[in-house]
């Protein structure tokens, strides 16, 4: 047959439609069925005629979307990069693992075939997934002839129509999808990875078992439909209740009772509210002064779309909206009702809605009224109102097959089926009519009215069993007519806050604000329940859990109103224009993409919003770790040891500034800043000496009181290992803790072989001893506690000019013992600019600052000694934040203004005090005295 004709690939988006589909135009004549590479994706074979040619049809099917858009390697994992680089980096389109087979399908019958034929749902979504099936058929066949069909029911007139009138794909539906992925993927991806990192692991987040699987996901849609939750929720909160006063009065008569409403409503004012009162009560009687009557109409509801249809269920059977399109899709598969996402609530003169009518006039239920609406002398015919929305792609949802239910239905197929049914019947009947009287009388000049009404022709009511028109007779009355009221009371009341959002609530003001489609907002709104951020209740209303809240009020105390819909709003109606035609999907990336990562730094510069925020309704955590891990920062340079991860500007869980690799714990890169910067921030300037680049230089502020004079409060400096003055200032102040108050405790010990190694910086560090309190150390020379070595009692008559044997006689080496206490001294490295290389010995004492140049030795110039001004202060060192404190202090008991400080290599320092308190033998970010 292939011989006598073209070879045809049609694919449809799922396996249930190319089944049906291939039974359709087979008649069930001649249909073989054979496996393709997926066994969930099998391939019809028949014989059809289009247009005159001959054809051998193959029908498959892909399940959904066949590719996924995603990050290159390089961006994909979660520490690899700062979280901004994501809305530039690199995305691309490919087929995953569990869809090659389908892909192989594709490619190997395409190979075969001179056309291909695109079955997708006739929607934005669908006309992307066939842009996708294109792109490989046409990869393995480039000479295929590519054809679109457009159908909105699997029902034979439909889908003879449509093979019989092929069309060409929509690209700019295809590019409006394009467009929304990419959005929502960037921005989804760079905030979720931001406040995930920032938060997960700096509280208890008691939402789930397991809080460090947790991910604090934001999306450009979820984030607005929270928002919308969270506002009610807090309108709730916010409301105060306010006392109010009305008059209420009734009428009794042989004919009936007449309840009146007072024309002011209520007075919060009680004293006014009595006066008046008081004043209908000294004359009561009533007077008519108006009575009207008038023909009322209610009206049958506009064509059904989608939000509506999910609306409905909602309000009538409590279905959730995402089981509402669940369902409604499998009835659509099977071919009962047409395609049930559309914007479309008016139908086109071309449809033809008798014939959906007699389908139904043999149902046991409402078959009878269906035989009355084909009955022209019933007169209960209307054609049916257009609701004003046309998404040019489907007609509103109806019923395309009659059913009396299916054995393998459940209740909820038979409930939105009938809805579905009756909601069509409804719509092309007339209106309900009835008969309104209104009677308007005084009071001592108050004003009340009351209204009753008579249904004279119930016509959609009488199918429409959702809708009621309640009706309530009053006895008749005549102008000027008087009667002295049968009850007038002054009845108090209080107002009440608005009711939590209910799902159809939620979807109205999503659809209002344009947040989502039709397709996809049942999606936003499962995903505020998947994530912990909201909870429905047996009512279908909605609360916002603990983490749900923070999260909103973090960013609203931002300033900048990401929850709210408009941001999002904007995207849907570009994304809209790109479908139409009237802007370019590049446009639209460009413009959106850019508004967002102006929020998103903003965002991150306000961090702290957001972290106190969450402090409302968590505790802190106590992992270890959990700020310095996980909080990100600005980008400084590529990581130079793991070269795959970013090193960023932050903050240790000490508050102290340092440059680390976003690997860790993998990575362990990290570079120390002095303890005295205060503030630091990344700018846009780069380094010209450090490579390789770009180094970002970064804008410092230090603490004038914690750094000597002729240095600058503010200061733009290099961490690539050029700066000077940032060396010379980290020797000087040190990185370790700024305040003695923040030590963990006297005793604890201060290393940590957990923590990062250090990466070429500022200064690199000699020594990793464990610092301990002198007061509590045992002396070297009398073995008592209380007082360190070097200032112990027996020792203060000992001579400052200690002897330095050259040569050690037995060894050859050189032996060298500390002036303080006696102690072996060890040979060192200098690796300051000035001294780099130069050898020198040190004390091992923890309580001795003792050194002397090796090349001093052999001139005859001595070793130099400090000891510390206040031994009960633990000395800053390389502890757990592997940074170290300043080494070189004063003569030991000298206050006087000529002593002399030293840096962590010897390095004379002369000329420098505290400039707290004055006294030469500390610096200021050690002064016991600061903050006093």
């Amino acid at each position: 047959m292939a011989g006598r004709g073209i070879t045809v690939l049609n694919v449809a988006e799922k396996p249930s439609v190319a089944k049906s589909v291939s039974n359709i135009l087979s008649r069930n004549q001649g249909l073989r069925v054979r496996d393709g590479r997926s066994r969930y994706n099998r391939i019809f074979e028949f014989n059809y005629t289009i247009r005159g040619q001959p054809c051998n049809m193959l029908f498959t099917s892909v399940i959904g979307h066949l590719m996924e858009l995603e990050f290159d390697d390089r961006y994909r994992k979660w520490h690899s990069c700062d979280p901004a680089d994501l809305f530039q980096a690199p995305v691309h389109k490919s087929v995953p693992e569990d869809k090659k087979d389908i892909k192989r399908t594709l490619e190997e019958e395409a190979r075969r075939c001179q056309w291909l034929v695109l079955w997708l749902d006739c929607d934005r979504e669908g006309e992307n997934i066939a842009f996708e099936v294109v792109d490989v058929c046409t990869a393995a066949n480039p000479r295929l002839t590519i054809k679109r069909a457009r159908f909105s029911a699997l029902i034979d007139r439909e889908i003879h129509q449509a093979v019989q009138n092929l069309v060409e794909p929509n690209k700019w539906f295809a590019d409006a999808v394009d467009a929304r992925q990419e959005i929502d993927l960037r921005i989804g991806a760079s905030f979720t990875r931001f406040q995930t990192m920032l938060m997960k692991d700096a509280f208890v987040i008691d939402t789930v078992t397991d809080g460090r699987n947790i991910v604090l996901s934001y999306g450009p849609c979820q984030f607005p439909t929270l928002g919308f939750v969270v506002e009610r929720y807090w309108e709730i909160q916010a409301h105060e209740p306010e006392n109010f006063w009305s008059i209420n009065c009734s009428h009794r008569s042989e004919e009936g009772v007449a309840t009146f409403n007072w024309g002011r409503g209520h007075l919060f004012d009680y004293t006014y509210a009595v006066i008046i009162y008081e004043m209908c009560i000294e004359e009561p009687t009533a007077t008519v002064t108006n009575v009207r009557q008038q023909e009322k109409l209610k009206y049958p509801p506009h064509p059904l779309s989608t939000i509506e249809l999910e609306k409905r269920a909602s309000r009538y059977f409590r279905m959730s909206s995402e089981h509402t399109m669940k369902v409604a899709e499998e009835l659509y598969q099977g071919g009962f009702i047409s395609y049930p996402r559309t914007e479309t609530d008016n139908f086109s003169s071309r449809t033809d809605l008798h014939a959906i009518v007699q389908e139904q006039q043999g149902h046991p239920e409402w078959g009878t009224y269906a035989q009355r609406l084909l009955d022209p002398g019933a007169g209960l015919w209307r054609n049916p109102r257009g609701g004003g929305h046309d998404d040019k792609a489907h007609p509103p949802i109806h019923p395309t097959k009659f059913s009396a239910g299916e054995s393998g239905w459940s209740q909820d197929h038979r409930r939105l089926y009938e809805l579905v049914v009756r909601h069509f019947l409804a719509c092309v009947s007339k209106p309900a009519v009835g008969a309104e009287t209104t009677v308007e009388i005084d009071i001592a000049g108050e004003l009340f009215s009351a209204c009753g009404r008579v249904i004279l022709e119930k016509n959609y009511l009488d199918v429409y069993p959702y809708e009621s028109w309640g009706g309530s007779m009053i006895p008749p009355y005549t102008i000027d007519q008087q009667f002295i009221p049968t009850t007038l009371t002054l009845d108090p009341g209080v107002t009440r806050p608005p009711p939590l959002l209910s799902e159809a609530d939620l979807l109205s003001c999503m659809d209002k604000e344009g947040i989502g489609t039709d397709a996809t907002m049942h999606d936003h709104i499962k995903k505020l329940l998947d994530r912990f951020y909201a909870t429905k209740d047996a009512s279908m209303r909605f609360t916002p859990t603990n983490l749900g809240e923070a999260l909103v009020m973090g960013y609203d105390d931002m300033g900048y109103k990401l929850w709210k819909p408009y941001l999002r709003a904007v995207m849907e109606r570009d994304m809209k224009s790109v479908s139409e035609g009237t802007k370019s999907k590049a446009e639209v990336l460009d413009t959106s993409l850019q508004q967002m990562k102006d929020c998103f730094l903003d965002a991150r510069l306000n961090k702290v919003k957001l972290l106190e925020a969450m402090a409302i309704f968590f505790e802190r955590s106590n992992r270890v770790g959990s700020e310095e891990q996980n909080a990100t920062g600005e980008v400084v340079r590529r990581c130079g040891l793991c070269q795959e991860s970013d090193m960023v500007l932050k903050k240790n869980r000490d508050g102290n500034f340092m440059v680390g690799c976003l690997g860790y714990p993998q990575c362990r890169s990290v570079v120390w800043l002095p303890g005295s910067v205060s503030e630091a921030v990344v700018t846009t300037n780069t380094c010209n000496n450090c490579t390789p680049g770009p180094v970002y230089l970064i804008q410092f502020k230090f603490r004038q009181l914690e750094i000597p004079p002729n240095y600058d409060v503010n200061h733009l400096g290099c961490i690539g290992g050029c700066d000077e003055i940032l060396t010379q200032l980290t020797e000087i102040c040190g990185t370790g803790s700024r305040m003695p108050a923040r030590a963990r405790g006297p005793t604890a010990p201060t290393s940590n072989t957990n923590q990062p190694a250090r990466a070429r910086g500022p200064t690199a560090s000699t020594s990793n001893a464990n610092h301990t309190n002198p007061r509590q150390a045992v002396c070297l020379h009398c073995q008592e506690t209380g007082h360190s070595s070097n200032e112990c009692p027996s020792q203060t008559r000992r001579s400052r000019n200690a002897q330095y044997p050259g040569m050690n006689q037995q060894s050859g080496e050189s032996s060298v013992s500390c002036s303080s206490c006696g102690a072996p001294c060890v040979l060192r490295t200098a690796n300051t600019a000035n001294n780099r290389g130069r050898k020198f010995y040190s004390c091992q004492s923890q309580e001795c600052n003792f050194f002397v140049w090796e090349d001093n030795l052999n001139n005859g110039s001595g070793g130099r000694s400090f000891t510390r001004s206040n031994s009960s202060t633990p000395t800053p060192s390389r502890g757990r934040n592997g940074g170290r404190g300043p080494r070189g202090r004063g003569r030991s008991g000298s206050n006087s203004s000529n002593g002399t400080f030293v840096t962590a290599t010897g390095d004379p320092v002369s000329g420098r005090r505290c400039y707290t308190c004055g006294d030469p033998s500390h610096f200021a970010n050690v002064c016991p005295n600061r903050g006093l």
